[in-house]
């Protein structure tokens, strides 16, 4: 039987260097590889893995791109204001048990940053 073993997001853009601020030094991810034409960011820590098929993103708001889950709420809020990343809506503790809030990553994508209750 076969098992999935990985999903990857793929993310367009030739300003690989955005990526390494957005996702390398405020989301705090290591570089996995690099080729120069294609960066992937991660962590070798054990993770969840979920896909979500939606058609808002709850609280009538957008459908992220992604959805990361952190372990300091807080602690993400404060480097987002120190890196100058506007908040597109949150931060919030939704009727689900979650708090949030949204910010777009260099390239336009949603990003839903959440920490559970």
């Amino acid at each position: 039987m076969m098992k999935v073993r990985r999903i990857v997001t793929n993310i367009d853009s030739n300003e690989l260097e955005k990526a390494e601020t957005f996702y390398g030094a405020f989301l705090g991810l290591d570089i996995l590889m690099d080729h120069g034409w294609i960066k992937t960011f991660g962590s070798n820590e054990k993770m969840t893995l979920q896909v979500s098929v939606a058609s808002e993103g709850g609280s009538g708001t957008a459908v992220p791109d992604l959805s990361i889950e952190v372990d300091d709420l807080s602690a993400a809020l404060q480097k987002a204001k120190e890196f100058g990343i506007p908040l597109e809506y949150g931060p919030i503790v939704e009727p689900w048990g979650v708090r949030r809030f949204y910010v777009r990553d260099p390239f336009g994508k949603l990003i839903n940053i959440l920490q559970h209750q």
